[in-house]
């Protein structure tokens, strides 16, 4: 991994291979959204233990009418297994679910609505998702009974997997004119029933329909012998009906009503006529105060006139609502092709115009009638706007994320370099979630025939992924800074061996997260969560650990002060060549420019970074002896130094001097290359470097360098900061050891720092270091003072422990001779 990672940052080559395949795929993987190759929607479909069909008939449509087609509905249902029971609402919404809250279930109370709730088996039983069942149902259902009655609605309402919206595409008209707005919506309708995808187009406005109005003749009511009251009560009871007593129970204090009217049959008009109409109330008669049976044909009058259909009003201004639903596809491209279609169709009848600015009423569009001149508004709502709403506060969300990321790596590290490759590294995780979603779209289509979107949850596990690939940059960039500072190693290796390092901990971070988002990856809802971490868990550990890299050897701010030097980029052996031939070749004049000065100062350190004395290969070798070959000003024959001319004659070996007069520069020139190029001869490098060295100054020696000013000079500043170079490494590298309590190789690094350069913060910490050790050498010595002590102490309690038993041992002697002469003399 080291190998590999520092080939890529020591080649320019490399490092813009490499970046060219980060661009490539981050270009790719955006423009899969747009090219339709991953689809994008609020949340995918939800399989449920239950779903609801509304059945809306026309406006003036019976009980009977409305009945008849949900009939048609439940016996064409009643075919499939996996529905265990059905409920049928006429003339209501069914009581209250999660889909229809939003979608004025509990508002239904007319005769031409209806509401069918089916319940299926288990969804972990059964193979078919109820999305899938109303993919197939649907058309079926619509052929059988949408044409028993006219304008006849059927909606198969699914629940909802998110925030539950009146339909899946809304579009709103508004306008101060309802006949405009009633034309409008014709044409929106249509244009919605010929896009593809969009499914159960229904328009929330009342039909315009005859009706009759039974208007009784005062005049005539009083000739004919009876009153208004009574006429009225009678078509009342006649029509529609009416309690005309009540009746007392003896369990139940209230009052039981009575309801009369006529019969099924007589109540009936055949048809939707005036004169059916007529004939009906010719059946009707009337006894007056006389007794005489009055027709009440003869008192009433039948006047036609248009319904008036119900006026719907939202932020004080008339409006006409169109809804229709999405069947397996993403929202987002049937209401941009239907939006475009508008567009093209209506500019003929309309001066169309689009809502100006981004905003998430951003596809809404104006139109004007160019007879009329009435302006209407078309508005989208319901599940794109509640996506376009979702994704504005999401994104809102990314991009806070990203300030507060880069303001807390500014502060940490004081560089906006450094905080910008850790932002970059975290956003380039997108590669891995969009490609992702690629993926295992395929792999469902493949097995379930259904496409798998980027949806709300995909951008969730996207922006909680920022904070996971960021900790893998701030490994590398932490890992390699200390390897830089405290360590004194080349950046490039550092780089290489911090990722390395890091690379097994990075890997493992990954795994895991992969492992813990298998699961979830299967799950209906969340599942773009779940493929989000995993793909992007992926893409972020490749960016760290080769694209990051890239980035960290192009900045400057990951070196500490002190090594602005060693910044400078590594350049290949023939731009060194290229620079040093141009900045050597002859002049008319030499003049004392200053920026020559720099770029020739600038070459020499590049070259001496690039081709190191303990390394130097045959190119470097030749490089420098052909630049020795370019001369300031060319020499005269006149001109030369005795010297020059010493030291040519010392080079030339056993050759006549006179001949070696004649010869020309570039003959001695030719040889002389011809001669390294033999090196390999050599058997031993000793050897090798001897006659190199030799070679290097009989070339040189051909020349006035002398005549070079700024040579010196040159020369001089090189040298400078290559001991500069030396004298940072060897401080740094006795700082490490002072810190890790390393005395005396701190203290012969930093002697060996002022031997290079005086500097009073290498000489106090070379005395602290001294000092540090004069304590150290102090206390150990103590220490050892205090064990002699200790072992004299001991030394001399034994001796005193010793004598004292002595001292015993001799009194109990005298003691038992003493008894012993006693007991002699007795």
């Amino acid at each position: 991994m080291e190998k590999l990672v520092y080939k890529i940052i020591s080649s320019k080559r490399n490092k813009w291979i490499v970046t060219l395949i980060v661009i490539f795929s981050m270009a790719a993987a955006v423009m899969m959204i747009p090219t339709k190759l991953v689809l994008a929607r609020m949340l995918p479909g939800k399989s449920a233990n239950t779903m609801t069909v509304y059945v809306d008939t026309a406006t003036n449509a019976s009980i009977e009418e409305t009945e008849s087609v949900t009939t048609c509905v439940v016996n064409y249902l009643k075919k499939e297994k996996e529905i265990t029971d059905m409920e049928v609402y006429l003339g209501q919404g069914a009581p209250l679910d999660y889909a229809g809250l939003v979608k004025g279930s509990a508002l239904k109370r007319l005769k031409n609505q209806a509401e069918i709730v089916l319940n299926f088996t288990n969804k972990h039983h059964r193979d078919e998702p109820t999305y899938m069942m109303a993919h197939r149902l649907r058309p079926l259902i619509n052929d059988a009974c949408g044409n028993i009655v006219p304008h006849t609605s059927i909606k198969f309402i699914e629940m909802p997997a998110g925030p539950p919206t009146l339909a899946t595409i809304v579009v709103e008209l508004y306008s101060k004119d309802d006949r405009a707005l009633r034309k409008m919506s014709a044409k929106v309708t249509k244009i919605l029933d010929d896009t593809e995808g969009l499914v159960d187009v229904d328009v929330m406005q009342d039909d315009i329909y005859t009706k009759y109005n039974l208007v009784p003749d005062k005049e005539k009511i009083i000739l004919s012998g009876l009153n208004v009251e009574q006429v009225n009560q009678i078509i009342y009871l006649a029509f529609k009906g009416m309690p005309i007593a009540e009746k007392n129970t003896r369990n139940q204090q209230d009052q039981i009503p009575i309801f009369l009217r006529l019969n099924e049959e007589t109540r009936h008009v055949e048809e939707d006529t005036e004169a059916s109409l007529l004939n009906k109330l010719i059946s009707l008669e009337l006894m007056n105060k006389q007794g005489m049976m009055v027709p009440i044909s003869e008192v009433v009058e039948i006047k036609s006139a248009d319904s008036s259909p119900t006026i719907f009003r939202k932020n004080l201004k008339n409006m006409i609502t169109i809804t229709a639903e999405c069947d397996m596809v993403s929202q987002v491209y049937p209401l941009l092709e239907a939006r475009e279609k508008m567009l093209e169709v209506l500019k003929n009848d309309y001066d169309m115009s689009k809502v100006p600015g981004i905003n998430t009423y951003m596809f809404d569009l104006n139109a004007v009638d160019k007879e009329t001149g009435d302006q209407i508004l078309i508005r989208w709502d319901g599940e794109m706007k509640v996506s376009l709403d979702t994704f504005r506060d999401l994104g809102g969300a990314f991009i806070a994320a990203l300030v507060l990321m880069f303001l807390l790596m500014v502060v940490y590290y004081k560089s906006f370099a450094l905080s910008g490759i850790v932002l970059i590294g975290s956003f380039l995780s997108i590669i891995g979630v969009i490609v992702g979603h690629w993926v295992t779209d395929k792999i469902q289509l493949y097995a379930t025939d259904t496409h798998f979107f980027l949806t709300a949850t995909s951008l969730i596990g996207f922006i909680s992924l920022m904070g996971i690939s960021a900790r893998s940059s701030l490994l590398l960039i932490d890992f390699s800074k200390a390897l830089i500072a405290h360590e004194g190693i080349d950046k490039r290796r550092a780089i290489a061996v911090a990722t390395a390092t890091r690379a097994k901990p990075i890997m493992l971070t990954a795994i895991a997260i992969i492992l813990g988002s298998l699961l979830l990856a299967t799950d209906p809802i969340f599942g773009g969560l779940g493929v989000a971490l995993i793909f992007g868990s992926i893409a972020a550990t490749l960016v760290s650990l080769f694209f990051i890299p890239v980035l960290m050897d192009n900045t400057k701010a990951l070196m500490s002060d002190g090594h602005e030097f060693e910044e400078d980029e590594r350049r290949g052996t023939w731009c060194i060549l290229t620079d040093n031939i141009k900045s050597l070749l002859t002049k008319k004049e030499m003049k004392d420019d200053t920026e020559n000065l720099m770029h020739k100062e600038d070459t020499l350190l590049y070259e001496g970074y690039e081709c190191e004395e303990t390394n130097r290969t045959t190119w470097c070798t030749l490089i420098d002896n052909v630049k020795s070959f370019f001369p300031g000003k060319k020499e005269k024959k006149g001109d030369r130094e005795p010297g020059l001319i010493d030291d040519r004659d010392t080079l030339i070996s056993e050759r006549d001097t006179r001949e070696e007069e004649k010869r020309g520069m570039w003959s001695i020139l030719i040889e002389n290359v011809k001669s390294l190029s033999n090196l390999k001869k050599y058997k031993k490098y000793d050897e090798t470097t001897e006659v190199y060295e030799k070679a290097i100054e009989k070339v040189k020696s051909l020349f006035d360098l002398k005549k070079y000013k700024k040579y010196d000079e040159t020369t001089e500043a090189y040298k400078q900061a290559e001991a500069e170079r030396d004298f940072i490494r060897l401080h740094n590298l006795g700082n490490t050891q002072l810190e890790e309590k390393e005395l005396d190789k701190a203290i012969e690094s930093y002697e060996q720092a002022l031997k290079i350069k005086e500097d009073e913060g290498t000489r106090f910490k070379l005395e602290l270091a001294m000092m540090q050790k004069k304590k150290l050498a102090a206390a150990e010595d103590k220490k050892k003072q205090e064990q002699k002590d200790d072992k004299k102490d001991k030394d001399q309690k034994q001796q005193d422990h010793v004598k004292e038993e002595d001292k015993d041992q001799l009194d109990s002697k005298k003691e038992k001779k003493s008894k012993k002469k006693k007991g002699d003399k007795e």
